[in-house]
């Protein structure tokens, strides 16, 4: 199912489920903001080139953004942990359409879909230079963990953990 949000600065956008097609884009919009920051690590490259085998066929979901030309301008993904838990990963935009809307539209399409999928709790591992993800994240309900609950991230980039129960 896609829903269709207009109230972003960058023109009418699409939200929904990520076919094969959307493949490069995920892949693209993804090594791209990573390489802004870090050095993309092993892990990142097997989820990224194949979002099939280490997504959605665990458990995952894979959603995009996407404009009436069909270009896939963000994405985000939903990473299977246990029963009714999810990492919320691999979230980007397009660095043209930044600042316009489409981060917490994205975001907040894929917590509607992890609702709809009975998702009890939603996890993220981020780090603290992205201030704006995070402040994005805080306005849409997701809170810091305290150190005793946090697992250690096989990323060497995350400093910060959060979650949100459902």
């Amino acid at each position: 199912a896609s829903i269709t949000f207009p109230p972003n600065m960058s023109g009418e956008v699409k939200y929904r489920e990520f076919t094969t097609n959307d493949g490069p884009a995920f892949q693209q919009l993804n090594e791209a903001w990573i390489q802004d920051h870090w050095v993309l690590e092993e892990k990142d490259k097997k989820t990224l080139q194949h979002p099939d085998k280490y997504i959605i066929q665990p458990g995952g979901r894979v959603f995009v953004a996407e404009q009436a030309n069909r270009e896939v301008v963000a994405c985000c993904a939903l990473m299977y942990m246990s029963e009714g838990q999810f990492e919320v990963a691999k979230m980007t935009v397009s660095k043209s359409h930044r600042g316009k809307g489409l981060g917490k539209g994205m975001l907040t399409y894929t917590i509607d879909q992890a609702r709809k999928m009975g998702a009890t709790r939603l996890y993220i591992e981020s780090n603290s230079v992205l201030k704006p993800a995070i402040t994005l994240y805080e306005t849409c309900g997701f809170n810091h963990l305290p150190p005793e609950k946090i697992i250690p991230s096989p990323y060497e980039r995350c400093n910060v953990y959060m979650d949100m129960m459902l």
